[in-house]
């Protein structure tokens, strides 16, 4: 019996700090190195992850390399999205930790999905034509062997960190960037438009990818974890499920992708504690012949502190302000 423990955790930024800048990147790893000790992962997905430049050295993820040190996942492989050149991205890496093989991976950004144009109504200077919507961040998919002893038992981990709710930029129309003070209310809907186009946009070339995997393995066994901005119910979760109450066709029953967050009591399922609410946005989906192997889910949220509230400060509250998600299987 092979037990496999994965994780998902948005790690909020996570850097090193200028000199005197506070939270150092030292308190930030005193109070997050145990939750990493916790998640005991196999398998973890990071979101949020800064890379870092040394002289003469390309842009490495020293920081969370220095946070993994003297857990179970010292010197694991780090598999993250990377710009064309072989460095890392400066801020907002997407990272695949694990000591077991990693067969393959990709990233995808509008490799299976057109970027969508748009002729924004309320810019300043007025679009002439329509513009490109494009994305942040890639999708981070990779292969991972998850019984040595049995070369080819492939697991499809696939982690993404899809768009914030936060209005995409109007030119012309934000007067404080900083405070996120818009011009009109318009154009901060329009700007709310906007970054749900670039939300989906992800969330259907998840879901593309979903099927271009089982098209060529119908048993394939397949994970999409990350921080999704969104909540269970919300149209990009439930497009990367594929439920057959959504499709209409029940031929379709075998690519559906399953929350395992369902099997969280409802007191306790939330990711992002935000105006007094808890909100489950980072969602691990499963296909159902995983399910066979599933034992049971962990979301770590006993310490989150309300990210809303005034004086809620990073200085304050150093660690990050979303809970991880783990999910325990055991492979015969």
């Amino acid at each position: 019996m092979t037990q496999i423990r994965i994780a998902t955790f948005n790690l909020e930024n996570f850097d090193e700090t200028a000199a005197g800048g506070r939270p150092s990147l030292a308190e930030r790893i005193t109070l997050m190195k145990p939750q990493i000790t916790r998640l005991r992962a196999d398998i973890a997905c990071f979101q949020e992850v800064h890379g870092q430049e040394r002289p003469g050295q390309p842009r490495a993820l020293l920081a969370l390399k220095e946070l993994l040190a003297g857990t179970n996942l010292d010197g694991a492989a780090l598999v993250s999205t990377k710009p064309a050149s072989d460095a890392v991205f400066d801020v907002r890496n997407l990272v695949i930790a694990t000591h077991l093989p990693v067969i393959k991976h990709q990233q995808l950004k509008n490799d299976l999905v057109a970027e969508p144009r748009y002729q924004r109504l309320t810019a300043t200077p007025p679009d002439v034509e329509p513009v490109p919507i494009g994305i942040e961040r890639p999708i981070l998919h990779a292969q991972i062997d998850i019984d040595h002893a049995a070369p080819g038992r492939l697991l499809h981990v696939i982690t993404v960190h899809l768009k914030s709710k936060l209005p995409s930029d109007i030119p012309g129309q934000v007067i404080d960037p900083q405070k996120g003070i818009w011009r009109s209310a318009d154009s901060w809907a329009e700007g709310s438009f906007l970054s749900s186009m670039k939300r989906m946009s992800q969330a259907l070339e998840v879901r593309r990818l979903i099927d271009q995997i089982l098209d060529d393995d119908a048993d394939a066994r397949i994970i999409v974890a990350g921080d999704f901005n969104a909540e269970p119910e919300e149209v990009p979760v439930l497009a990367i499920c594929g439920n057959v109450e959504d499709t209409n066709n029940g031929d379709l029953a075998t690519r559906v992708l399953v929350p395992i967050e369902h099997t969280i009591p409802d007191e306790g399922r939330y990711t992002l504690f935000h105006h007094g609410r808890g909100q489950m946005i980072d969602h691990m989906l499963v296909t159902r012949n995983l399910l066979a192997h599933y034992r049971g889910s962990e979301i770590h949220n006993e310490i989150l502190h309300d990210d809303s509230i005034a004086f809620a400060t990073d200085i304050k509250y150093p660690e990050s302000d979303h809970a991880p998600v783990v999910a325990t299987f055991d492979f015969d």
